[in-house]
């Protein structure tokens, strides 16, 4: 699903506008060098896609290789870059565009949450035979007019067969604990309770800072230090309160603590990164702007890596 270039900015326009040439040609290193200029020690950064959904294959390898980063989170999920549906046709384009570049998909981001679902299998078994390792699942979502632990419960046998389908492919599953009354491991307790007695390799959490501060307040260190075992990605975002509730805001300008950095580390935690910037409308085509947030944020990130 390659999208039209006309209204984008090609390479050599969005490095006129972001920098001079000379910075530009620093960001311009072969294959080999946009791989590791995404890496730090174990840690390998990616930036997830969603608000980049409008370029190209080609044209977003090339933006991202340009920031500096590893590899993306892609969205191969409904409305994503790549539907479920045209996953055998257009992931493959996609993975050799990234490939070109030295880049890779990081992680898959799915709409993913039983082995039931249409096009479970079709997509899991193409990104493992394109060598993606990992895919964040769907969330799930509690019925509030229902109890809720029998509610989790019911979620252990769908769990046991994306699991099943998990090994039998040979690719890890990600779970992201995401701030909400009705969301399922919003508060890290029900799912860890629910991925602890699998291997991290088959189940793991996509470890969600902006969202597990938000919902834990003071007792984030301690909601960390239960799950740390299971935590196979970091999301890396931030946020502020406000009069309306939560807003985005970007790394490092809200009330995310930094110290989790310092846990995270301190818990030998090797997994990727994804950096993920949500303060944008969801029809915004301002791609220089995204571009400059999402360098910044990469920025801060490795900033609050070195402390």
């Amino acid at each position: 699903m390659v999208m039209k270039r006309s209204f984008q900015l090609n390479r050599r326009q969005f490095l006129k506008r972001t920098g001079t040439l000379a910075a530009a040609a620093s960001l311009l290193p072969g294959p080999t060098a946009h791989a590791a200029a995404g890496k730090d020690a174990a840690w390998t950064f990616c930036a997830f896609e969603k608000p980049l959904q409008f370029l190209s294959f080609d044209d977003l390898a090339d933006l991202v290789a340009e920031l500096g980063f590893a590899g993306i989170e892609a969205t191969v999920r409904p409305g994503g870059h790549v539907l479920p549906e045209r996953v055998e046709e257009d992931l493959p384009k996609f993975v050799e565009a990234l490939k070109q570049r030295g880049l890779e998909i990081t992680i898959l981001t799915s709409g993913i949450s039983s082995v039931d679902q249409p096009h479970t299998e079709k997509v899991l078994r193409t990104a493992a035979k394109l060598g993606i390792q990992r895919y964040r699942m769907l969330w799930w979502r509690y019925d509030a007019k229902q109890p809720i632990w029998p509610q989790v419960e019911a979620l252990r046998p769908v769990l046991k067969d994306l699991v099943a389908l998990n090994r039998e492919v040979g690719i890890s599953g990600l779970y992201q604990n995401h701030a909400g009354a009705n969301m399922v491991g919003a508060a890290l307790w029900d799912i860890f309770g629910l991925i602890k007695d699998y291997p991290p390799k088959n189940i793991g959490l996509a470890y969600d800072i902006r969202h597990a501060q938000v919902e834990a307040g003071l007792a984030w260190p301690t909601q960390f230090q239960l799950v740390q075992s299971h935590v196979a990605a970091v999301c890396l975002k931030d946020f502020d309160w406000s009069e309306h509730g939560v807003r985005n805001v970007p790394l490092g300008a809200g009330r995310v603590d930094r110290k989790i950095m310092s846990l995270i580390k301190a818990s030998g935690f090797a997994g990727p990164v994804s950096i993920h910037v949500e303060y944008f409308p969801a029809d915004s085509r301002d791609q220089r702007a995204i571009a400059e947030t999402l360098r910044k944020d990469l920025a801060t990130a490795r900033a609050w890596l070195r402390d």
